[in-house]
Order: structure tokens, then sequence, then C-alpha cells
């Protein structure tokens, strides 16, 4: 038989089978504290302050064990917090962006202006809360797409969240010649709102005169709905509005801006 000239000591075989042991029984007190306290301990909080409790649980032990397996190991950590203390400069100086992030991420978690599943929008992006990570946030938006956000990027721009609150005014705002009848355009818009269904009738509808156009005069039919209703009371009242404006004869008014935040709720 062939000798290779490789041979493992006695030595090396216990260290390796310690480390094994040390990684397995590790990362299971570890996942398995970070399940029990995110079952039991963290239960009421909100999604995302069970998140950051439990990420923060995991990497604590993470580290912990690391600590543990280079002990056994024999490394002199010493030279290694030497070596990292003169590389962590170099990577200070170069990961400010992430600090800011991390710092930006705590104070999001703490002012509570969002949490995980609040569809919001963030500049002009819109989209569902997917995940708060210590350096980002991620948003799924509504053709699917996940979007990560730098902390720092959220905390400096204006968030809207359009969940917080159980229902939501959508402001619809056109336009009717200065011939038509502004009576009969009120009586109308109040039918419409009154016959349907999913527009609630506390807060009440709104008809607003709002300004002189060159094109006519500047109409807003604002109506109250849940939040859920969203594209069911815009796709309804649209319809309802073009029915009865044809029925009546009034020329079909412009409809220059439907007023909600720009933020669709599906």
């Amino acid at each position: 038989m062939m000798d290779t000239g490789i041979s493992i000591s006695a030595e090396t075989i216990d260290k390796i089978i310690r480390i094994a042991l040390t990684l397995g029984i590790g990362l299971f007190i570890t996942y398995g504290l970070a399940y029990l306290v995110r079952t039991t301990i963290t239960r009421k909080m909100t999604k995302q302050s069970r998140q950051v409790v439990n990420r923060g649980i995991v990497y604590t032990g993470l580290v912990i064990l690391a600590f543990i397996v280079f002990r056994i190991m024999e490394v002199d950590l010493t030279a290694l917090f030497g070596a990292a203390g003169v590389l962590g400069i170099v990577i200070g100086v170069a990961s400010q962006t992430s600090l800011g992030n991390i710092v930006s991420g705590l104070f999001l978690v703490s002012e509570k202006s969002f949490e995980i599943g609040d569809v919001v929008r963030i500049g002009d992006k819109t989209g569902r809360v997917f995940s708060i990570d210590l350096l980002s946030i991620k948003i799924k938006t509504f053709d699917n797409l996940l979007l990560r956000i730098p902390n720092q990027t959220v905390i400096s721009t204006e968030l809207i969240n359009v969940t917080r609150f159980p229902i939501r005014r959508m402001d619809i705002k056109f336009t009717v010649a200065y011939k038509e009848d502004l009576q009969k355009v009120k009586a109308i818009l109040e039918e419409i709102s009154r016959n349907n269904p999913l527009v609630l009738d506390e807060p009440e509808t709104l008809v607003i005169l709002n300004n002189f156009s060159t094109t006519g005069l500047e109409i807003t039919f604002a109506v109250w709905h849940e939040r859920d209703n969203f594209l069911k009371v815009k796709n309804s009242v649209f319809q309802a509005m073009i029915e009865r404006f044809e029925e009546e004869g009034i020329d079909i008014p412009v409809i220059t801006r439907l007023d909600i935040n720009k933020i669709p709720h599906g």
C-alpha cells in the first residue's frame, strides 16, 4: 500500500471533535434561545422589535461561539486583535455609511413610524414593508419586486405610511364646464356616494368647489373608505361617475388627479 505521508495526530482529531461538538451545541442553544424568546417574552412586541431582539440574540451567540472555537484552536487572540485593530481602522474609514445605517435603523425601530406589513412610500418608491434589517429595510413593490432602501435614506426622506390608520380618504379632482348646473353635479356625486356600499357614511363625503380654470370649474369629490377597499372603491366610483354624467347629459369631466398620496393599497 502506498504511503501518502499524511498523518493526523490524536490531538488534532480531538480538537476537530471538540470544535464540531461546540458548534453543534452552541448553534442549537443560540437558535433555541432565540426561538424561545421570540415565542414567549417578545410575543406581544411589534414584528420589527421581535426581529431586532431575535437577531441580537443570534449575533451575540455567534460571536461568543466564535471566541470559544478560537480558544479550542489555541489561536493567539492578542495577535488577532492586534491585526483586527489595524484592519478595523481601514474598515472603519470605509464603513462610515454602514455605521450611519445601523444608527438610523435603531432610530427607525424606536420611532415606530411603520411596521412589517405596512404599505409605505419612501420618496418615489412604494411597497409593503418586507423586512427591517440593521443596514436597510426591504419593501415588496406591487409589481412583486424586492426593493432594498438604506436606513439612512429612510430616516432622511419623507415617509408616508398608508396603512397605519384603518380608513382613508380618496380625493378625486376633476373639471366641469361653466355651463353645467353645479347643484345637479353636486347631487349626482352625493347620490353616487350614498349608493356605493364601500363608501363610508362617516366621515361624510365632501364635494368642494376648488378653483376657476381656463377649461371650467375645478371640483374635488372626496369619499372615505376602508383602506383595504381602495381599488374596489376607485373602480366603482369612477364607473358610476362616467355612467351618471352620460345619463344626465353632462360633459364628461376631465379627471385631473386621484389624490390619495398616489399610493395603491394592494
